[in-house]
């Protein structure tokens, strides 16, 4: 074990050197790496503060449930018991029909109409929210309603919903998109520095393995190159990512005052940024990998 860190840490350290030898060109690669890397960095900090938006301002999902005309209030009663014990339906309010005919008298000009009928025109009626306000789970809870026994109408509005989801998948896939084509980028480039140092040091890797030096012992310094080359680039996309975050945030929260929103932006979480991190090292890796097997073989 010992003997591992030893190694370890010589390849460690000689990738370091590898990388302040030369100033000037590790700063671009790992600016360029970092700003590959703010992109979906940046866009995921965003879709998550406009998901949290879109959940807090949206309206909350509702079904009107409404019962016949000709329904008595033990079938309102028994409908509450089912309300119960279904565990899709998080809360509900019952809308007696006299209420719904007092306040209909208040309307102008339908007073005299209503006085004029025979008897009460409106029925019951349940406003139900569901635990799940996914456009799915509402329909499939709403199928189940209009089965129940003396239930008239079942009205559910899911259209923004469906809108909300649409868009949000749309988000998502975008963003998905996005950091796998600058992922595939910021391998490239990594592909391409290893492959100058390799053809830079090869007369060293030569003498090397004349000495007999084992190609594990060969490689581990490039490794530890491409990972520390994408840990500096995940370090410069965190900076960037934080930058704008600190000089979004004072214009998104005026603009979230003026519409009562109380709506302020959110910086990279800790997860996110160590998701953050652990990609760009682990696409430093990578292309360091792809680069020794393309090149080192021929040395």
């Amino acid at each position: 074990m010992n003997i591992w860190f030893s190694h370890q840490s010589a390849a460690f350290s000689l990738a370091l050197r590898r990388l302040l030898v030369a100033p000037v060109n590790t700063l671009l690669s790992l600016l360029a790496m970092g700003i590959a890397l703010a992109l979906p960095a940046g866009g995921q900090m965003l879709f998550a503060n406009a998901q949290q938006l879109a959940n807090r301002s949206a309206p909350a999902a509702r079904i009107s449930l409404y019962l016949a005309v000709d329904a008595d209030r033990k079938a309102a009663t028994d409908l509450e018991s089912k309300f119960k014990n279904n565990p899709a339906i998080k809360s509900w309010q019952f809308m007696a029909r006299e209420e719904t005919l007092a306040r209909m008298k208040k309307s102008e000009g339908l007073g005299d109409v209503i006085d004029a009928l025979p008897k009460n025109p409106f029925p019951d009626a349940y406003t139900l929210v569901p635990r799940d306000e996914g456009p799915d789970a509402t329909e499939k809870l709403a199928a189940e309603l209009r089965k129940l026994p003396k239930v008239d109408h079942v009205q559910l509005d899911s259209a923004w919903v469906r809108r909300l989801d649409a868009l949000l998948r749309l988000g998502r896939t975008s963003l998905l998109l996005l950091a796998t084509l600058l992922g595939v980028g910021l391998i490239a480039i990594t592909f391409n520095t290893i492959r100058l140092q390799v053809l830079t040091q090869r007369a060293e890797i030569e003498v090397s393995r004349l000495l007999g030096a084992t190609d594990a012992f060969i490689r581990r310094p490039f490794y530890w190159f491409g990972a520390l080359q994408g840990l500096g680039g995940g370090l410069v996309a965190w900076c960037i990512v934080r930058l704008a975050t600190l000089g979004l945030a004072g214009p998104i929260g005026e603009l979230g005052q003026l519409y009562s929103l109380g709506f302020t932006l959110e910086p990279l979480s800790a997860v996110g940024s160590g998701v953050l991190l652990l990609a760009a090292v682990g696409l430093g890796w990578a292309g360091a990998a792809l680069s020794l097997r393309q090149y080192l073989k021929d040395i």
